[in-house]
């Protein structure tokens, strides 16, 4: 969430930035809102002052037995105006409270201004992709004859866009996610292993809520109120949900395997098929508390991270920095990392890692004391994929693919199927 009190010192900054990103984007009912409970709030206090004088000068007259007729009926007409402004305050304070929870977080500066993704940045490339002496298939075809997911089995089960893995192919799946846990506790992140789902003040706190509400799996019935997690980095968020941290204690690095549930994958078309698009897929996250000093730092170290899982993995890959208008609504700013799909002709992006300041923490509470001053701190947070597996398998598929239709394991998953150097039918 933004912080009002810029809002209301350079509403026309802030909202030239915002519309970097939201071009239709208006301050207007914000500050509205903002300038309406401002009064009313004044208002309530100058007539509770009053009323907490009059009740004195009652309790003066009554003792000195004067008439208090006067001041009593005073009295009456100001707690009725009194009840009046309450309610009036709080039921401007929820719309207000929603207005600005439907902000979202300024872009910085050096992020290009755009509203297509085909201007996002290449920042860097690694290695390059594969020329093939053959007619490649794509992942689906190569599954035919493989037989490492089911998707038939799948959709009898929940509907489209539900993925079954078998076989080989579960055990590839498994393989990836040990493989990258691994490498990402060797780095230093402590791993976790959160609910899958979600309350909705934490769904909120990570900014899910309210904007993106129609893209999650809701549980509502009368003893649950509860979101599927769309990514892990909402349930670690909520780990420190109204904390103070100790300054001592930062920056946290946090990583968790999650299955992640989307409502809105499952777009029909030639290049969603498989496993490109799905309402369930397994991601490994990488979450970042710190300071405002620390977190250009630890921004970079897990953009590096997620680059050296496809490294170690031989495959190429390139990192983008995206536009306004690409950028995750939460943060400023996001880098996508990108991997080249033979069989779709294009890349597709496996981590998407952001910087989201103090935006999460304003809205989940989550401050750290500083030693400095001893005061509680906004933390800034960063989330990372570390990396999400489906598109993953999709490229180790079709770029590790042979003449003959099978496959090449990478050498760095082979520890992960107990030696298991080809996918052969």
């Amino acid at each position: 969430m933004l912080d009002i009190k810029l809002i209301r010192s350079e509403p026309k900054r802030v909202e030239e930035l915002l519309r970097r990103k939201e071009p239709e984007l208006s301050l207007a009912p914000v500050l509205e809102l903002d300038e309406r409970l401002r009064a009313a709030k004044t208002e309530l206090e100058a007539l509770q002052a009053k009323r907490n004088a009059a009740s004195k000068e009652i309790g003066l007259k009554k003792r000195a037995g004067e008439d208090v007729a006067g001041v009593m009926a005073e009295m009456a007409q100001l707690a009725d105006r009194v009840h009046g402004l309450e309610h009036e305050a709080r039921e401007l304070e929820v719309r207000w409270d929603d207005a600005l929870a439907h902000l979202p977080n300024l872009p910085l500066e050096e992020v290009p201004v755009s509203q297509d993704p085909k201007d996002n940045v290449v920042l860097a490339t690694w290695g390059e992709r594969r020329r093939f002496d053959f007619a490649p298939k794509n992942h689906v075809e190569l599954n035919e004859r493989l037989g490492l997911f089911d998707f038939v089995r799948g959709a009898k089960i929940a509907g489209s866009n539900w993925p079954c893995y078998r076989g080989v192919g579960a055990m590839l799946e498994w393989a990836l996610i040990q493989f990258m846990m691994d490498r990402q506790r060797r780095r230093g992140f402590m791993q976790w292993i959160p609910p899958l789902v979600v309350q909705p003040k934490i769904s909120r706190g990570s900014g899910q809520l309210p904007k993106f509400a129609g893209q999650q799996f809701h549980i509502s019935d009368p003893d649950y109120d509860l979101y599927l997690i769309p990514t892990a980095e909402v349930a670690l968020l909520g780990l420190h949900y109204d904390e103070i941290l100790p300054e001592e204690s930062l920056p946290l690095r946090y990583v968790a395997y999650t299955p992640c549930f989307r409502r809105e994958a499952g777009a029909a078309g030639a290049h969603e098929r498989g496993l490109i698009r799905l309402h369930q897929f397994n991601k490994v996250e990488l979450f970042a508390f710190t300071t405002p000093e620390q977190s250009q730092g630890l921004f970079d170290e897990i953009v590096r991270s997620a680059q050296l899982i496809l490294e170690e993995l031989e495959m190429h890959h390139r990192t983008m920095l995206l536009v306004t208008g690409d950028t995750s609504w939460a943060s400023q700013r996001t880098l996508d990392i990108e991997v080249w799909l033979p069989g779709q002709n294009r890349y597709y992006e496996v981590s998407s890692v952001s910087h989201c300041g103090d935006f999460q923490a304003r809205r989940s509470h989550i401050r750290y004391r500083s030693k400095e001053s001893g005061r509680p701190e906004l933390v800034h947070t960063i989330n990372g994929s570390g990396l999400a597996t489906s598109r993953l398998m999709v490229a180790l598929l079709e770029n590790n693919q042979q003449p003959d239709g099978s496959v090449i394991v990478p050498n760095a998953l082979r520890p992960y199927l107990d030696g298991m150097d080809r996918i052969a039918s």
